[in-house]
C-alpha cells in the first residue's frame, strides 16, 4: 500500500491577521509555511496547495521537494481540497492545515502508519480528550466526494455522512486543535511556547 499524498493546505488570504500573512510568520527561525512543508516533506510526497498570486509563499517553499498547486475557485478551503486532489488516483490523501504549528513529522508519520494497518478508512487526529482536529487521511474511495467538495467548511460534510468510518487518534495535548488565525492568537501560542 503505498503512503497517503500528504496535501497541505495553504491557500488562505489571512483575512483576520490584519494584514500580516500568518504564514509567513517566524516559528522557530522560520516561516510557518516553510516548516510545516519540512515537516510534510519528511513525512512523505507532498503537494502544497497556494492561492493565486501569492508569490512570498511560493518563495519561502523553492529548493523544497514540494509540488506546487493553485487553487482557482473562491469558496475557502473546498477550493484548496479540490485543488490538492485533482489528478490523484487510487491513493489515500493526508491533508495537513499550515497554520498548525504544533503538528510534527512524528504526528505525520504516525497517523500514515496506522492508516497502513488498515485501522479505519477515515483517521483523524484528535486532542488528548478526544476532541476531533486535524490532520485527517481519507482513503481513495473518498477521492470523488473530496473532488466535489463546495464552501468553506473542508471536509466536515465528508467527515460526519461517514461518521462510522472514523478513526480518532489522539495526539499529545492540545496540538491537533491548535490553529492560529489572528495576530492574539499567535500572542497567546508565542507567549506559552518557547522555541518560538
Amino acid at each position: 500500500m503505498k503512503d497517503p499524498l500528504i496535501i497541505l493546505l495553504a491557500a488562505g488570504a489571512s483575512s483576520r491577521m490584519k494584514g500580516a500573512d500568518k504564514l509567513l510568520e517566524n516559528v522557530g527561525g522560520l516561516p510557518l509555511l516553510r516548516l510545516m512543508s519540512e515537516r510534510c516533506v519528511k513525512s512523505g510526497e507532498t503537494r502544497v496547495v497556494l492561492g493565486p498570486g501569492q508569490d512570498a509563499k511560493r518563495a519561502v517553499l523553492e529548493d523544497l521537494a514540494v509540488e506546487v498547486v493553485e487553487a482557482t475557485g473562491t469558496d475557502g478551503m473546498a477550493a484548496s481540497i479540490r485543488a490538492g486532489v485533482e489528478g490523484v488516483k487510487n491513493r489515500a490523501v493526508m491533508i495537513v492545515l499550515a497554520d498548525m504549528p504544533e503538528i510534527s513529522a512524528s504526528d505525520l508519520h504516525l497517523l500514515s502508519g496506522l492508516y497502513a494497518q488498515n485501522l479505519s478508512p477515515i483517521l483523524q487526529a484528535a486532542s488528548k480528550d478526544g476532541t476531533p482536529g486535524q490532520p485527517v487521511i481519507f482513503a481513495p474511495k473518498y477521492l470523488k466526494h473530496l473532488a466535489k467538495l463546495q464552501g468553506d467548511q473542508g471536509a466536515k460534510s465528508i467527515l460526519k455522512a461517514n461518521a462510522r468510518d472514523v478513526a480518532l487518534i489522539p495526539l499529545a495535548d492540545d496540538r491537533a486543535l491548535t490553529d492560529l488565525d489572528t495576530p492574539e492568537d499567535w500572542a497567546a501560542w508565542r507567549a506559552k511556547t518557547p522555541f518560538t
